[in-house]
Formats: structure tokens, C-alpha cells, sequence
């Protein structure tokens, strides 16, 4: 084995260390991304795309089942669409990128490359709704869109990044608001059934909410070092933007008047909650139902006679039902393609050589329990579906019991300062919603209200920052 080789398997930094650090390692050891020549930009390598590939795949069945299609909006925005909501143009002029040639020539307006897209979406919409027939619009695209970030990390904060953008249009504020929700829901199935990672909804504080957004809802889950994750957005933009682009309509009354406007979104920034929630210091532990590879087959003395022939028949039977590889290189040692593939978070591995075909059976490797049994080659694929399936319900369970044990209770601000100068969690509070008080609690801690979540906690009568009558339980932590 080479100098490179060894290397290439060396153990990764725990986390317990070095929480950045092991991220770090994970993401560029197993191959998912490379850092590109432009600052803050990231090149997605094959096997990160494919776990995005999964990602998408579901919500885009989803979408299509929930009556959305998908479309495509240009890359570049007119500053003067984007001025047209003031307080949109407010929130995202920090992180804007701008276009102001195009070859030799000066452009006579600069252009925008997409922070998001509601302006440029609001324009075409404008133009194509007439009646309250053709109501509701129900689009949705996905695209990569540009914030200009001064600190960036791949996959949680980068300055290009891949998405999904739902905009829709509704004749009232209550379906407005249904599909807002509905939207919600469905990212949260997502979360949970897919990524098996746990979630709580709820509402944003209005400092927290999008700009230009009536109301703000996510999902916030939660990571190893006790940081949230903001996991996914659904907004319900009333009418704000649909007034300032004169999105208008011939209602059934023969009047004129501006549609209820919803927007939605995740990002690859799922593909860092992954890595996050589930992984270990043997690097990536990726649920089933995202893994690029579900099964990855490595036989043994691989250049005996009726190995390679038997390796062959298993792939061919478990690639029917899932995403399967046989490692047949020859230049790797077996202990070398077993550590790879743990890196790399395969979550089941089939070993099979000579003395387990004379023994009628296979060895097979679970990676969130790292727990080995033989089993008998006459029900492999039977055993292999039943543990893929344990193995997804089994990393909700323990993301699960993970959160919990880092989710606090405080009544009172030292409480809160002392949860977070020691460890780090989700922290449950009642709370005033006053923005002064939002504002002093981010000041001295760097915690922000994560959510005000639907399923409400009585916990107390006043605000135990401020002293104030509490209105609502609330979600707080320092977040990615």
C-alpha cells in the first residue's frame, strides 16, 4: 500500500475534539465535495450529488403529488425588479452579487444573480394570471442561487448553493395558508422518514422571519456539538409581494385584486444536517433511503475459483430492489475497501470468500451498530431488506434520544447562560415576543429563538429573560 493509501484511511479527527475539524474531514476523506478556485464556492463530487439526488427525488414526488409543477426562472434579476419590495431588497443587499458587464460593454441597469427568486417569479406571474380560474399557480423550481458569504462552510453556508423553490398564488389567505403548512409538513416527512432526522415546527419571531414575509415557518433540528439547524423554510407572504408587482386578478365578483402568495424551500444544507446528525468518528453514517450506495459487496479472495461467480449472483439479486456495488479492485486489501466503505457511511456490507461459500453463507456488516452476523446465503436478501429497513428506523431513534438528551428547560436567564457556557442544546422557554428582549438574549449568549413551535408548552406565566408576561414556549439555541 502507498504512502497516498495510507493516508487516505488515516483516522479522522473526533469530534469530541474538534467538532469543525472532524466535519471537515468527513466531507473531503469521503469524497462528497472539493473546495473550487472561486472563495466560498464548492464543487459537489458524485457521491455528494447523488445523496442530493435522493433528496430530491422524493420531494419532487411529492410536490407532483400535491399538484406542483416544476419550472425554470432566469439566473439574473434586474435591480430594478429587485428594488420593487423594499424590504426584500433590505434583507438580501449584503449578500448580493452583481453583474455590470456583459463582454466589453457596460450593462445600461446591473443585474442580480439570484439570491432567490420571488422577484423575478412575481414578475412573470404578473403577467400571467388573469382570471380566478387560473388560480392556484403552483410552481416550483430547482436551481442554484448566489449569497455572497463572508464565512462558509460546504454544505451549511456557502456562497452558491443547490435548492428547490416553491411559489405559489392562491385566491385567499386561508388556502394561502394551508399550503403553507401543507409544504411544511411534507419537508418535515422528509426529514424524518428520509434523512431520519427529528424536527421541531413551528413559527419564526418576526426578527427570524424572511424578508418581506408575513409569517415564517421551519423546521430546526438538532446536531452532535448541540447547535440547531435551520433545515428547511415555508413562507406565507400574503400579500406583499403581489401588491408591490401588481399581481392582479378578475375575481368572481368582476373585481380586480392581488392573490395570496406562498414561497418554500430546502437546500443541499440537508446534506450537512446528515453528516451532523448521524455521523461518527469513522466518518459518514448515511440512512438508507439517501445513500448513493444502500449495499456494497466485497468478496473475499476474490481470485479463487467461484468467488467472483458468487459475489456476481449476490449483486445481481439485491441490485432488483436497491442501490448496490461490488468492490472487485484488485489493488486494495480487504481490511482497506472495509475501512473505505464505513467512511463513507455504505449502510450494509456483504463479505463474502471461499469458506463462507463452502459454508452456505455471508457475512453481513451494519454501519450505525458496526455489529456483524453470518447469515445464510438461501435468505440474503431477505435479511439485507430487513436490515436496511432496522437501520433507518434505528438512526431516527437514536437522533431522537440525542436531542432529547440535549434539550433543556430554563427559568431564568443564568440558566440559559450556563446551558450554553457548559454544553449545548435545544433550550425550551417561555417567552414575552418582545424584540428588545429577542435582542439582549442574542447579544450576551448568541442564542437566537429557533421557533415558536406548533405543539405549545406551558412552562411558566412570565419570561424568564426579561420578567415580562410570557406569551408562548419557545425554542432557543445558538445555530448553524
Amino acid at each position: 500500500m502507498g504512502k497516498k493509501d495510507k493516508q487516505f484511511v488515516s483516522e479522522i479527527t473526533p469530534m469530541e475534539v474538534d467538532f469543525a475539524q472532524w466535519y471537515t474531514d468527513v466531507i473531503l476523506k469521503t469524497d462528497l465535495v472539493d473546495y473550487s478556485p472561486v472563495k466560498g464556492f464548492m464543487v459537489i463530487k458524485p457521491y455528494g450529488y447523488a445523496i442530493w439526488e435522493n433528496i430530491q427525488r422524493f420531494l419532487d414526488g411529492r410536490f407532483k403529488d400535491t399538484g406542483h409543477k416544476n419550472c425554470y426562472f432566469p439566473l439574473l434579476i434586474p435591480e430594478s425588479l429587485l428594488k420593487k419590495e423594499a424590504e426584500h431588497v433590505e434583507g438580501f443587499a449584503p449578500e448580493v452579487a452583481w453583474v455590470t458587464h456583459g463582454g466589453k460593454e457596460e450593462l445600461a441597469e446591473r443585474l442580480c444573480v439570484r439570491p432567490t427568486s420571488e422577484t423575478i417569479i412575481c414578475e412573470m406571474y404578473s403577467k400571467w394570471l388573469k382570471s380566478y380560474r387560473d388560480l392556484p399557480f403552483l410552481y416550483n423550481q430547482w436551481c442554484s442561487v448566489v449569497r455572497w458569504e463572508k464565512s462558509t462552510r460546504p454544505f451549511l453556508r456557502t456562497s452558491e448553493f443547490l435548492w428547490q423553490e416553491g411559489h405559489t398564488l392562491h385566491e385567499t389567505y386561508d388556502e394561502a395558508q394551508e399550503e403553507t403548512i401543507q409544504m411544511l409538513n411534507i419537508y418535515k416527512e422528509m426529514a424524518e422518514d428520509v434523512l431520519a432526522i427529528p424536527v421541531v415546527i413551528g413559527q419564526k419571531s418576526d426578527k427570524e422571519k424572511f424578508a418581506g414575509a408575513h409569517a415564517t415557518y421551519t423546521m430546526e433540528a438538532l446536531m452532535h456539538d448541540g447547535k440547531a439547524l435551520q433545515a428547511g423554510t415555508s413562507h406565507n407572504l400574503a400579500q406583499h409581494f403581489t401588491t408591490a408587482f401588481d399581481i392582479t386578478y378578475l375575481d368572481r365578483d368582476g373585481e380586480l385584486k392581488n392573490p395570496y402568495h406562498t414561497s418554500w424551500g430546502v437546500s443541499t444544507r440537508l446534506i450537512g444536517g446528515v453528516i451532523m446528525a448521524h455521523g461518527d468518528n469513522r466518518g459518514l453514517v448515511l440512512p438508507p433511503k439517501i445513500a448513493p450506495v444502500e449495499v456494497v459487496i466485497v468478496p473475499i479472495a476474490s481470485h479463487k475459483g467461484g468467488v467472483m461467480e458468487k459475489a456476481m449472483e449476490i449483486y445481481s439479486e439485491i441490485k432488483k430492489n436497491h442501490r448496490v456495488e461490488i468492490d472487485d479492485r484488485e489493488n486494495y486489501s480487504p481490511g482497506w475497501k472495509f475501512n473505505e466503505w464505513e467512511m463513507k457511511g455504505v449502510p450494509v456490507r456483504i463479505e463474502i470468500g471461499p469458506k463462507d461459500i463452502e459454508n452456505n453463507q455471508a457475512m453481513l456488516f451494519r454501519r450505525d451498530t458496526l455489529e456483524k452476523e453470518a447469515v445464510s446465503l438461501d435468505n440474503l436478501s431477505e435479511a439485507v431488506e430487513t436490515w436496511l429497513k432496522d437501520i433507518q428506523n434505528n438512526l431516527l431513534l437514536k437522533a431522537k434520544r440525542m436531542r432529547d438528551e440535549k434539550t433543556y428547560y430554563v427559568k431564568s436567564f443564568e440558566e440559559l447562560k450556563d446551558i450554553m457556557a457548559t454544553r449545548q442544546g435545544f433550550v425550551k422557554a417561555m417567552w414575552c415576543e418582545e424584540r428588545s428582549c429577542e435582542d439582549k438574549i442574542k447579544e450576551e449568549t448568541g442564542v437566537t429563538v429557533r421557533c415558536i413551535p406548533f405543539e405549545q408548552e406551558k412552562l411558566g406565566d412570565t419570561c424568564p429573560f426579561c420578567g415580562k408576561p410570557a406569551k408562548k414556549m419557545a425554542y432557543f439555541a445558538k445555530a448553524y
